[in-house]
């Protein structure tokens, strides 16, 4: 009789601690999901900014020259970094190199460096990747001497 009371107990143990295990777990997916979901309506929202800025016959490369930018450095050069990039082509504004961890193609003839190369002297750097702006932010500042500034920020000021 012992044995088997032991079984049971053993057997519902296991049960509510599978359940606890996937509870956790699906709290942990959701919360992911959650994040996700920000990041991305926080992009959406920022993009959609631009498109006004730029039905405005207004454009980013106003932001830099009205506050004596000449040479950027953007960080982040995937969907966002990229149209940043062609936005600035056929400005007066130099791209000095785009910063990510990945290896993107880029159309443009613009050198692509990791955050642990040496970083080249800027007027300023462009932080497309806004969901991790402040983590990235206090990296850099630990790294270069100049502004470090969400485009989120930038079209916001626009």
């Amino acid at each position: 009789m012992k044995k088997i009371f032991l079984i049971i107990i053993s057997v519902i143990t296991a049960a509510f601690g599978g359940a606890a295990a996937m509870d956790v777990k699906r709290v942990r997916d959701v919360e992911s999901k959650r994040q996700l979901s920000e990041k991305h309506l926080r992009m959406f929202k920022m993009m959609n900014r631009w498109v006004q800025i730029k039905q405005d016959d207004r454009s980013v490369a106003d932001y830099f020259k009205r506050n004596g930018y000449k040479k950027i450095i953007v960080y982040g050069v995937h969907y966002i970094g990229k149209t940043l990039i062609e936005e600035l082509k056929n400005t007066d504004i130099e791209i000095v190199c785009g910063i990510d961890k990945n290896d993107y193609v880029l159309s443009e003839k613009i050198t692509l460096i990791n955050k642990t190369d040496k970083i080249p002297d800027t007027d300023i750097i462009v932080v497309t990747a806004i969901a991790e702006f402040d983590k990235i932010e206090d990296e850099l500042k630990q790294l270069v001497n100049c502004p470090i500034v969400s485009l989120e920020d930038i079209l916001y000021a626009l």
